[in-house]
């Protein structure tokens, strides 16, 4: 079928494989019929965990990956060696034209080395960013890039910012979407030489929409629609981010249940409160794609449960749908017959 979106998935990678890996699997499978997935891993431990569930069995295949890479180990190094990995086989899937995404848990180093060195970057594109969606009072934003160039370039962030906004427009939905910079400091002025040299750079960007600097504190009241950072940066402020997040929500669960008085308020408030707190649940976003790339690689949290690799999945048929790698290649030859 022309429609059938085909997502290769990591079955052995993270804290819980493969049980919430199949699990997510079945239930993507479930909500969205144009779904074809291949869940690549060892077999015998994919198939006990799949005779589980009923299933449809035209939409989900195993394939066979007897090594996995691990998280401690040198990821080019074990991008290398080790070939028949869940990792390296779902790459090449993509590579070869067999799977149109691949979404992992596993090491997020071999991730980023084989989404570079196997699927290969998009021509013209200079380094592929980590974006994650993050929660904020209006909604989300997209932090780019959280993890992948701790040592970026300005005309790296200027591409962050332009795939950044595709992918907010285009997946989300956002008419010209806000894009900011992160900064110590609202002034044009300030911050460090990549910021200062970087925010002329993107005030004069003619096809995104800058508003200029973002500081921390703004970020959670969605003063942007697309965070522009290198990944030092981005990384503290999403591991801060979920910190954070985590503390408050077990501190408000904790103090209701204080007091009789607390828990029969707690009772009253339960139906709202739920509704508020499970806007700082990372799973319900997916994961964070590696943009830029020749196909879709989406890197979820190493602790996935299996409700962030079903929304993981229904995001990779958003990006095909809308043909995210097809406008971001318009994009990056608009910008290169520019420069010329």
């Amino acid at each position: 079928m022309e429609d059938t979106v085909r997502v290769a998935v990591d079955a052995m990678g993270g804290d819980n494989a493969p049980r919430e890996v199949v699990k997510g699997v079945v239930d993507a499978a479930a909500m969205n019929k144009g779904l074809s997935v291949f869940l690549i891993g060892r077999e015998t431990e994919v198939w006990e965990e799949l005779k589980k569930y009923q299933y449809p069995h035209g939409q989900i295949s195993v394939v066979d990956a007897p090594e996995v890479i691990e998280t401690a180990e040198p990821p080019v190094m074990a991008i290398r060696k080790k070939k028949k990995s869940s990792i390296v086989m779902g790459m090449n899937m993509i590579k070869q034209g067999e799977a149109d995404a691949f979404v992992s848990a596993g090491s997020s180093g071999a991730i980023l080395a084989g989404g570079q060195l196997i699927v290969g970057r998009i021509k013209g594109v200079e380094r592929p960013p980590l974006a994650p969606l993050i929660p904020t009072e209006k909604g989300v934003s997209l932090l780019v890039d959280c993890g992948a160039n701790v040592d970026a370039r300005p005309s790296h962030l200027i591409q962050f910012a332009r795939m950044g906004s595709i992918y907010m427009e285009h997946v989300l939905g956002v008419k010209k979407p806000r894009v900011a910079i992160v900064n110590i400091g609202a002034e044009e002025e300030k911050g460090n030489a990549l910021v200062k040299e970087t925010f002329p750079l993107l005030k004069n960007c003619p096809d995104i929409h800058f508003v200029g600097s973002i500081e921390a504190r703004e970020i959670p009241h969605g003063a942007a629609d697309v965070i522009v950072c290198e990944a030092f940066v981005g990384n503290v402020i999403l591991k801060l981010y979920e910190g954070v997040g985590a503390t408050m929500i077990g501190m408000v669960k904790q103090g209701m249940m204080g007091s009789l008085r607390s828990k029969i308020g707690a009772l009253l408030v339960k139906p709202a409160l739920k509704h508020t707190l499970s806007a700082f649940d990372a799973s319900q976003y997916g994961g964070a794609p590696l943009l830029g790339l020749n196909g879709l690689v989406v890197k979820t949290h190493g602790n996935a449960k299996a409700q962030e690799i079903t929304n993981s999945m229904i995001q990779c048929v958003t990006f095909k749908e809308q043909q995210i790698n097809e406008r971001i290649k318009k994009m990056i030859g608009t910008s290169s017959q520019e420069e010329e």
